[in-house]
């Protein structure tokens, strides 16, 4: 097997734990509040993580205290609490959207954001070429098949936890272009542990002032706790890390977007989600768009999961 096909399937592994999380997210508000379960999967991820920085430094044989001109430690701080920042709204909107909706459906408008990365890139300076638009629109119908209630388009008949998922889209969406502009000046490893430690130290203000976290109810719960914090936050980025060393970004990103597909999937198998034929032509649709944005284009920014968590 050449290298690049393990490196895809890496790819596909990764993807599979992202999609896999978002059951895991769901089942794990069986045990405790979204607040204290987002809280505690980022500090999780960052702990696993700090073994991780200290092999790849051990392997690449780079001193703990070598810091390059193109790479200073300011850089992956300030990066690391810009993307943290975001991260946590964009994942604390995302787990209260899945007391209200179900797992697969989150996995699919959450994915909207490989579309919205190049739209919001207008504000940065970058060009969009004509696909990119053709693909918001494509993925505009596919979301109203999957979120719009079958009454009409009045917003007090849309699922909140839908709504809130669109919003977590746009933000996930800014936390890829405050990636993009750091990590070409920080480690990338360490920038994802700073931004996970940052979402998980945000998180305990809303887990202590508007949840009562208890011990029993979190040691319950380990189970999805571990999977989101240990495999999609720390593994997961690791693989991907390792596999795009000899992977295309295109054919990456596009591998990595099937997480939508394994997110329904885990919903149906674990949780026994079932969407209506409506839902399922929307997400077909939708994943046509996000298909169709990994066309390549010099211009556009390259998608990862530097941030998941993502999921």
């Amino acid at each position: 097997m050449t290298k690049q096909a393990k490196s895809n399937l890496l790819l596909v592994l990764a993807a599979l734990i992202w999609g896999t999380a978002f059951a895991a997210q769901k089942a794990g508000l069986d045990y405790m509040g979204p607040y204290t379960f987002n809280c505690l999967r980022f500090l999780i991820g960052a702990c696993v993580l700090v073994p991780v920085i200290f092999a790849m430094r051990r392997t690449s044989k780079i001193p703990e205290d070598d810091v390059s001109e193109d790479k200073p430690k300011k850089y992956t701080f300030i990066g690391g609490c810009c993307s943290g920042i975001v991260l946590f709204f964009a994942t604390t909107l995302q787990q209260v959207a899945l007391l209200y909706t179900d797992a697969g459906k989150a996995g699919f408008v959450t994915a909207l954001y490989i579309v919205l990365v190049p739209i919001l890139s207008i504000f940065v300076g970058k060009k969009v070429t004509p696909i990119t638009f053709l693909c918001v629109a494509i993925a505009a119908v596919g979301l109203y098949l999957l979120c719009a209630p079958a009454s009409g388009l009045n917003i007090t008949d849309f699922n909140i936890g839908d709504l809130l998922l669109i919003v977590s889209a746009f933000l996930f969406a800014t936390h890829i272009l405050v990636i993009d502009y750091f990590s070409a000046r920080s480690d990338g490893v360490i920038l994802s542990c700073t931004q996970f430690s940052a979402c998980g130290l945000i998180g305990l203000i809303p887990m202590f002032l508007l949840e009562t976290p208890e011990l029993h109810g979190i040691l319950a719960g380990y189970i999805p706790l571990l999977f989101v914090g240990v495999l999609s936050c720390a593994v997961a980025y690791t693989l991907q890390i390792i596999a795009q060393k000899h992977t295309e970004p295109t054919t990456a990103s596009l591998i990595m977007s099937t997480e939508a597909v394994f997110a329904v999937l885990a919903g149906i198998l674990l949780l026994n989600e079932i969407l209506s034929i409506r839902e399922l032509i929307g997400c077909i649709v939708m994943f046509a768009a996000i298909t169709l944005a990994q066309i390549p284009d010099p211009t556009s920014i390259r998608i990862t999961h530097a941030d998941q968590a993502a999921k």
